[in-house]
């Protein structure tokens, strides 16, 4: 099986295939601070509840992908991958890394691991011309061309960050959970907070995807949008540019990854 790891600011989400199939999955707390060894363990909790799975951190697993977007957390699996993982192929992606998709960026190195990977899965599954939406710490929409390129993306504050900066910046606002509202117009300040996030951000996807989708496609129509990310089913239904949703998209798309390098290794 292909354990597939990614780490992204806030949480790391974890994915067990079995050939294309995603056959389990984990969501944890990003920790810039934990060390290899609490990675380790953190893993063998985890993979230890899996029926096709054995009580040994490698049994089962023969072969890893990692990205990640905290460079100390990529440090720490590299060191977990080498101890535990040593006869296993692992590939992480980083500069170097065959992924299939050129970067037309004026600095490629820029760009987010996640955000590559999420294109390369876009260009496999959907094709070119195309938009990922991901909802995480920051909402980004990337563009890939018809040709399957990664021509360049935005960024905007996430869901969770904005609801955070009214619970501290506001004196009369607290932290509130993000779940659709009963209407637009709002009857108290947690329905109203609600209604601010979850339409305001639907609005925002739609006029952001509009503009980039003009610009990517002589027919913006061509243009197949696709959703991802732990926040994204909060905006599904109130969007009127999302054709699709794959919350395995970073996953899939690490899965391809690895199987375009692994025969390098």
């Amino acid at each position: 099986m292909l354990l597939t790891i990614d780490v992204g600011n806030t949480h790391t989400v974890l994915g067990l295939f079995d050939g294309e199939d995603i056959v389990e999955h984990w969501r944890i707390s990003t920790d810039a601070r934990r060390t290899a060894d609490e990675l380790a363990v953190l893993l063998q909790g985890l993979m230890g509840m899996h029926p096709l799975l054995g009580d040994d951190l490698g049994d089962g697993i023969d072969g890893i992908a990692i990205c990640a977007t905290v460079p100390s957390v990529l440090h720490e699996l590299r060191e977990v991958t080498r101890r535990h993982y040593g006869d296993v192929p692992a590939v992480l992606v980083e500069p170097g890394v065959k992924t299939g998709v050129p970067i037309l960026f004026d600095n490629p190195k820029e760009v987010g691991a996640d955000r590559i990977i999420n294109a390369v899965a876009a260009n496999e599954l959907y094709g070119g011309p195309a938009i990922v939406v991901d909802f995480g710490t920051a909402t980004t929409f990337d563009a890939v061309s018809a040709r399957g390129e990664y021509v360049g993306g935005v960024i905007a504050p996430g869901i969770e960050i904005s609801v955070e900066a009214l619970g501290v910046k506001a004196a009369q606002l607290r932290k509130i959970e993000v779940a659709r509202p009963r209407s637009v117009i709002g009857k108290n300040t947690v329905e109203a907070m609600q209604a601010g996030i979850v339409y305001g951000f639907a609005g925002q996807v739609d006029g952001v995807v509009n503009r980039m989708a003009r610009e990517l496609a002589d027919d913006p129509d061509d243009v197949t949008v696709i959703a991802t990310g732990g926040l994204a089913p909060m905006v599904l239904g109130e969007s009127s540019v999302i054709d699709e949703h794959e919350p395995w998209l970073t996953l899939i798309g690490l899965r391809l990854v690895y199987e375009r390098n692994v025969s390098r290794l």
